[in-house]
């Protein structure tokens, strides 16, 4: 069934909503300090093969990371192109400025904490992520790249969505590290906890959203 104005509306509000949440988790997760996320594991590897290569001087990890995504939005154009959505722009456009604001607005509250606050701030941020995460997914307007990868394998293959995330943020773990990027502890908290913990919030999310999304249909 074609959707309306309003129900576009609603489920891109949603997916902003889920984005700003997820990217807070991202931000705790990052001024913990305790390592990357496996995706940025694998951007930075990839940054630092090329900058061995003779990189040309305009190359950063942003635009590597750019780079990438657009790549996987390629391949998921071949694919299966219904997976490519208004929302996917979105994530790639507002994910970073987002960041940049929680940061600002959290960094002189937060920065140099003590080892036991920092741990916290990771668990917690991981959690915040997912949750924010499967909100992106279930608003069905779109998603971003790297969440893609794990949400087209298990769909395609009937996988369940948190093993097939697992194992996706394992894969870009071990290939980051293998072309240089670097690995912390809190990299490996996040490979095993985001996974699971989405998985338990995909089919929550997903109930509040279509309930929703019925009520403007109706």
């Amino acid at each position: 069934m074609k959707r309306t104005g309003k129900e576009w509306a609603l489920r891109i509000g949603i997916l902003l909503a889920g984005l700003s949440v997820a990217h807070l988790g991202v931000t705790l997760f990052l001024l913990s300090d305790l390592g990357s996320d496996p995706f940025n594991v694998f951007v930075q590897g990839i940054f630092r093969s090329l900058s061995r290569l003779g990189g040309a001087p305009w190359l950063s990890h942003g635009r590597v990371h750019i780079a990438v995504s657009l790549l996987i939005v390629a391949v998921l154009l071949v694919v299966d192109r219904r997976y490519i959505k208004i929302g996917t722009a979105l994530c790639m456009l507002f994910g970073g400025p987002i960041i940049d604001g929680f940061t600002a607005l959290l960094s002189p509250l937060l920065a140099g904490a003590a080892l036991p606050l920092r741990c916290a701030m990771l668990v917690a941020g991981c959690v915040i992520l997912a949750f924010g995460m499967t909100v992106v997914i279930r608003s069905d307007a779109g998603t971003g790249p790297n969440d893609l990868v794990a949400l087209v394998i298990s769909e395609k293959r009937g996988w369940r969505f948190s093993l097939v995330r697992v194992a996706v943020d394992a894969l870009f773990v071990l290939g980051g590290f293998l072309l240089g990027g670097v690995a912390g502890a809190g990299t490996l908290v996040c490979m095993f906890l985001v996974g699971p913990v989405a998985g338990f919030f995909l089919p929550l999310n997903g109930r509040w959203i279509e309930a929703l999304a019925g009520r403007i249909k109706s």
